[in-house]
C-alpha cells in the first residue's frame, strides 16, 4: 500500500532509517559495532550518561517504581513531579511550572491555551514543527513573518485591528541553524501592539546566560516576559519540558492543557533525574564554559577549510551544503571516517538548504573536534566540496 510513497523518498533522497545506538550517549558512541564521534546529540552539557542523575533516577525507581500509571490529574502525580517543578520555577525566578512529557506536547498544548478562533498568531517562518502544530490547532489565524525580520513582524501588527487578540511565536534558538531570535525587538513590539509573546526556549534552556537559564537570561528580558517553555531533554540530559510563569498561567494550564491533561504523567525517576541536572547547571558553569571553548575550536576549524556556516550563536553548527545528494554523500562518507553527523534536508530545512547540522557538546575532548575538522577536510576534499 505504501511502496509507491516510498519509492518516491528514495528516488527525492528524503528517505530516512533509524539508527541504533549501542551505548549511552556521549562524545563517542558505538554505532554498527564501531566507536564513532557523536555530533549529532542535544546533550549540551553531557548530563544524561551523568553518575549523579543515573543514581537521582535509580534511587527514585526503587521508591516510585517505573511508571507513574496514570495522568496527573487521575493519580499520575508524584513527589518527583512536584520537587521538580518547584526547582524549575526557583531556577527560572518564577511564581510556578509545570511539566510536560515532552517539548512537542507543551506546544500543543500551551498555545491553543494562550488563543484560540478568532484570534491573530504571528510566527517566525523557521519555528520548530511543533509550534506550527500548536498553532494550527488552536484554531487562530496563521500568518509568518520572514525569518528574524522584525521590520515584517512590525508590518502585520500595525495592519491588525488593535482589538484583536495577538501571539507572536518564535524559537529562541533555532534548532536547524543555530541563531538566536531578535527577542528585544520582538519585546518591543509585542509591548508596543499589546500582543504577547510565546517563546520556546529549548536549545537555551542550561546553554544560555550567565547562570544557564537560557536565552531570555542571555537578553536581559527575563522580567519583560512573564511566561515561556523548555525542554529537559537537551542540556538538562533527560526528557520532558516544562512552561514557567504565574502561578494563575499554571493553574488554568492543568485545567485546560489538553495534551497534558490525558497523557500519563512522566516517570518519576526522569523528573528526579531533571532536578539532579538542575543542580548540576547551577553548580558547575564550568561545564558552559568547556561548552562554548568547543564550539569555537569547531567553528574555527570548519571555517578555516572554506566550509560555509549558518550564521549560528549557539552550540549548533550547521554546515550549509545545499544540494540534498551532496550533502548524503558527505555524510555517509563522514561515517566511514568515524564521524556521526547525519544530512540534514527537505522537509525539516527548506529546499535548497541541505546541510550537516553539528552539536557539539562540553564533554567533546579536543582530540574528538580535531579528528572531525580532519574527517571534514579529507571528505569534503574527495567530493569537491573543498
Amino acid at each position: 500500500m505504501f511502496e509507491d510513497e516510498l519509492e518516491k523518498l528514495v528516488a527525492q533522497r528524503r528517505l530516512r532509517h533509524l539508527r541504533c545506538i549501542e551505548s549511552g550517549t556521549g562524545g563517542v558512541v558505538t554505532l554498527n559495532g564501531r566507536r564513532v564521534i557523536l555530533m549529532a546529540s542535544n546533550d549540551y552539557l553531557g548530563l544524561a550518561n551523568d553518575a549523579r542523575l543515573k543514581q537521582a533516577a535509580i534511587t527514585a525507581t526503587e521508591r516510585f517504581g517505573v511508571g507513574s500509571g496514570a495522568s496527573r490529574l487521575i493519580s499520575g502525580t508524584m513527589a518527583p513531579h512536584q520537587l521538580l517543578e518547584a526547582a524549575l520555577a526557583k531556577f527560572k525566578g518564577a511564581e510556578a511550572a509545570l511539566v510536560f512529557g515532552a517539548g512537542y506536547l507543551a506546544n500543543i498544548g500551551l498555545i491553543p491555551v494562550l488563543i484560540g478562533a478568532g484570534g491573530l498568531i504571528l510566527a517566525d517562518r523557521l519555528c520548530h514543527a511543533s509550534l506550527i502544530d500548536g498553532c494550527r490547532l488552536s484554531g487562530a489565524e496563521l500568518r509568518v513573518f520572514r525569518h528574524g525580520e522584525t521590520a515584517h513582524l512590525a508590518s502585520l501588527l500595525a495592519k491588525r485591528s488593535a482589538r484583536r487578540p495577538t501571539l507572536i511565536v518564535t524559537d529562541g534558538v533555532f534548532s536547524m541553524d543555530g541563531d538566536l531570535a531578535p527577542l528585544p525587538d520582538l519585546v518591543d513590539l509585542t509591548e508596543r501592539y499589546g500582543a504577547r509573546l510565546f517563546v520556546d526556549d529549548a536549545h537555551g534552556t542550561g546553554v544560555l546566560g550567565t547562570h544557564g537559564r537560557g536565552t531570555l537570561e542571555h537578553f536581559g528580558l527575563e522580567e519583560r516576559v512573564p511566561f515561556h517553555m523548555g525542554t529537559l531533554s537537551k542540556a538538562l540530559g533527560t526528557s520532558g519540558a516544562y512552561v514557567t510563569g504565574p502561578e494563575s498561567l499554571i493553574r488554568y494550564l492543568v485545567n485546560t492543557a489538553r495534551s497534558f491533561i490525558y497523557t500519563t504523567a512522566p516517570p518519576p525517576s526522569t523528573a528526579a533525574a531533571a532536578q539532579a541536572a538542575l543542580e548540576i547547571v547551577q553548580s558547575d558553569p564550568g561545564r558552559r564554559a568547556r561548552l562554548w571553548k568547543n564550539r569555537e575550536r569547531l567553528a574555527s576549524g570548519l571555517a578555516a577549510l572554506g566550509y560555509r556556516l549558518a550564521a549560528s550563536r549557539s552550540a549548533i553548527l550547521p554546515v550549509l551544503i545545499g544540494d540534498t545528494e551532496k550533502t548524503v554523500r558527505l555524510a555517509d562518507r563522514l561515517l566511514e571516517l568515524g564521524v556521526y553527523a547525519p544530512a540534514i534536508r527537505p522537509p525539516t530545512v527548506p529546499r535548497g538548504t541541505s546541510r550537516i547540522r553539528l552539536t557539539v557538546t562540553s564533554e567533546h575532548a579536543v582530540e574528538h573536534l580535531d579528528s572531525v575538522v580532519a574527517a571534514f577536510r579529507q571528505a569534503g576534499q574527495e567530493h569537491g566540496l573543498i
